[in-house]
């Protein structure tokens, strides 16, 4: 049997942990466990345990509860190999040693359970502005994130703002704050809300996507 499909889309032989098996789908290799998000996984191969984890203990669950932000999240253990996805978006993985870094929370996919990781609000956000509260995450390991379409890295040599929805992660040093326009039904954006910005300062850098996500379609009921 002949076809391009077993060129190079044949399953990775490396040992890295986490690893792009493709722009679209993340390949987690397993000894142990790693978290991801609910309902992201297409695939394994091995002996696996998933486990539904909630907002990540009563602290989190209580900031989840109040915000609306958080991150879906289930417990994968085992040995083998588990394949992760979600709605075909663009994976990129983040390296953290010893450091941080702030993630919208709609845009994690994975993380290795060692990570400490913890729900923050944006100073100045208010409800109009759509509770501004993301995840932070810290110390040593990996971090896999979603982006709908091919997202910019933008250096934050300047002060720099980005919609609310199309703001992906951060440098955790930055200063941030929320920026609302001159016209409050200004349409100068691409999230569903317009008229608020986040607004970036410090040495850093920001990682924006080519859309606010996927739309959900209007129902008719």
């Amino acid at each position: 049997m002949r076809s391009e499909l077993f060129g190079q889309n044949v399953e990775a032989t490396t040992q890295e942990r986490f690893w792009l098996q493709n722009p679209r789908m993340l390949r987690v290799r397993l000894d142990g466990d790693v978290m991801a998000r609910q309902g992201s996984m297409v695939a394994y191969q091995g002996q696996m345990d998933f486990a539904y984890q909630g907002a990540g203990g009563v602290g989190k669950f209580l900031k989840k509860a109040l915000t609306g932000e958080g991150v879906p999240l289930m417990r994968v253990s085992g040995r083998g190999d588990v394949f992760l996805a979600e709605d075909a978006s663009e994976i990129h993985l983040i390296t953290l040693e010893g450091d941080s870094v702030t993630v919208n929370g709609r845009n994690v996919l994975a993380f290795d359970s060692t990570l400490e990781w913890d729900i923050r609000r944006v100073e100045g956000a208010s409800m109009m502005s759509g509770g501004v509260f993301n995840t932070v995450f810290t110390g040593t390991g990996q971090v896999a994130i979603l982006a709908h379409g091919t997202p910019v890295v933008l250096n934050v040599d300047a002060p720099t703002f980005a919609d609310i929805q199309s703001a992906v992660a951060w440098s955790t040093s930055l200063s941030t704050s929320v920026r609302r326009t001159a016209t409050a039904g200004a349409l100068i954006g691409r999230g569903s809300g317009e008229a608020f910005q986040l607004a970036f300062s410090g040495p850093g850098f920001v990682v924006v996507q080519a859309s606010e996500g996927p739309r959900v379609p209007p129902h008719s009921h």
